[in-house]
C-alpha cells in the first residue's frame, strides 16, 4: 500500500467508489493526449479514481489515439485496476487503480507509429513506485514529430531523473519511423528505495560541450547520416564552439528514416537539447538545422532547461522529497497542464514566476518504506 506524505491518501480499493471519482476536462490547457495518459499515471499513484472527459477534443482527430488506448492499458496492467471506455475514439475514461503497483516484465504493441517513448513516460512514474524492478518492451514509433525521440529521452531526461535518484537504462532495440513504426525500445526501472531529491538549477553557466546522434536507416547510400552530422557541425562551428557527433547508418528498422538529436550540457550541470525526425520532403540540411536553431533559441533565454524538459520534468518534481527549481525558455500549454495536473491530482505546490518555475514535491515514499 502507497500513502502520500501528508495527504492522508491511502491506495486502497473501497476508497475508488462513485462518489470520490475526480473529474478532469481533457480539453483543458493543451487539450493533448498528454492531461489523459499523465491523469491515469497520476490516479495511480494516488489512488484516486477519475472520470476524463472530452479527451483530445480539439484535436483533428479527437478521442484515444492507439498510442494513448495502449498507456492506459499498461497502467491498469501494472496496477491491476479497471479502465472503461478504452477503445480507440472514445472521448471518455473512467479509471479505477488497483491496490499495487507488480514489477516484472511487459510487452506492448502500440500497432502503429504511435510515440513509444510517450508510453514509457507513462509507466515509468509507476515502475518507480512498484513492489520489484520492472522491464517494459514497447513496439510502435521512436522518431516522429510531436513526442520526444527515444534519443533526446536517452541523452538529456534519464541522466536528469538519475540525479534524482532514479535507476532508469533504455536501449533502442530497432529504430522505428512514420508511418510503419515497428520500432522496439526496452526500457528497464529499478524500484526507488527512498523518495526522489529534488533537482535545482538556477542558472544556465557556461555551455562546457555539444553533443550530437545523427542516425539513418537505410539510407547509407545516400550518406543522409553523414550530411547530417556535417551540416550541424558546420553550424554550431560558426558559433565557435566543436560539436562531437556520433554517425549511425541503421538496417534493421522496416523502413527508411532519419532523426538528429543535439544537446549542450554546461558548467552548471545542465543539459539543453532538440532533435528532429526525418520526413518526405525534408533534407538532411534542414534537419541539422532546425536542430541547431532550436537548440540556440533555448539556449539565448537564459533558461536552464529546453522548451520540452521543460514540461518533461514537472511530474518527476512533484512526486520528490524538496522544493526542485528551473528556468523554462517558454510558457508552453504543455507546461501549463502538467501544473495544473500536479496540483489537481498530487496536491503539489507550484509557482511560476515569469519564467522562473517552483516545485514543492510531495516526496511520495518507495514502496519499500
Amino acid at each position: 500500500m502507497i500513502r502520500l506524505t501528508g495527504l492522508g491518501i491511502e491506495r486502497n480499493a473501497d476508497r475508488a467508489t462513485e462518489n470520490h471519482v475526480i473529474q478532469i476536462d481533457g480539453s483543458s490547457h493543451s487539450g493533448s493526449g498528454t492531461i489523459v495518459r499523465y491523469a491515469v499515471t497520476l490516479a495511480t499513484l494516488a489512488g484516486k479514481p477519475i472520470q476524463v472527459t472530452r479527451i483530445r477534443a480539439r484535436r483533428p482527430k479527437p478521442g484515444l489515439r492507439p498510442q494513448h488506448l495502449q498507456a492506459l492499458r499498461a497502467c491498469r496492467s501494472l496496477c491491476e485496476g479497471r479502465l472503461e471506455g478504452d477503445e480507440v475514439g472514445s472521448d471518455t475514461i473512467r479509471y479505477y487503480p488497483g491496490t499495487r503497483l507488480k514489477g516484472g516484465e511487459f510487452s506492448w504493441d502500440i500497432g502503429t507509429a504511435g510515440s513509444t517513448t510517450m508510453l514509457a513516460g507513462t509507466v515509468i512514474p509507476l515502475a518507480l513506485y512498484a513492489e520489484s524492478p520492472c522491464r517494459f518492451v514497447m513496439q510502435g514509433g521512436l522518431f516522429q514529430d510531436f513526442a520526444p525521440s527515444a534519443l533526446y529521452i536517452d541523452k538529456v531526461l534519464l541522466p536528469l531523473l538519475r540525479r534524482m535518484g532514479a535507476h532508469i537504462e533504455q536501449e533502442i532495440l530497432r529504430p522505428g519511423y512514420v508511418p510503419k513504426g515497428e520500432g522496439r525500445l526496452s526500457v528497464k526501472v529499478d524500484a526507488l528505495h527512498e523518495p526522489l531529491k529534488p533537482l535545482g538549477f538556477r542558472r544556465q553557466g557556461n555551455v562546457t560541450q555539444f553533443h550530437a546522434v545523427s542516425l539513418a536507416s537505410h539510407l547509407e547510400r545516400e550518406n543522409v547520416s553523414s550530411r547530417m552530422a556535417a551540416h550541424c557541425q558546420s553550424l554550431v562551428a560558426q558559433l565557435g564552439r566543436p560539436v562531437q557527433v556520433k554517425i549511425v547508418d541503421d538496417a534493421t528498422a522496416a523502413q527508411k528514416g532519419a532523426v538528429m538529436l543535439l544537446w549542450a550540457e554546461t558548467d552548471s550541470g545542465c543539459r539543453i537539447g532538440a532533435d528532429r525526425a526525418g520526413k518526405r520532403g525534408r533534407s538532411s540540411e534542414s534537419i541539422a538545422e532546425f536542430v541547431v536553431r532550436t537548440l540556440m533559441e533555448d539556449l539565448q533565454t537564459g533558461a536552464t532547461t529546453d522548451r520540452h524538459l521543460a514540461d518533461q520534468l514537472i511530474l518527476f518534481a512533484a512526486l520528490a522529497s524538496g522544493r526542485t527549481e528551473y528556468v523554462i525558455p517558454q510558457v508552453t500549454d504543455h507546461v501549463q497542464s502538467n501544473l495544473w495536473l500536479v496540483e489537481e491530482m498530487l496536491g503539489a505546490k507550484t509557482e511560476l514566476q515569469r519564467n522562473h518555475l517552483r516545485i514543492n514535491g510531495i516526496g511520495l515514499p518507495p514502496h519499500n518504506t
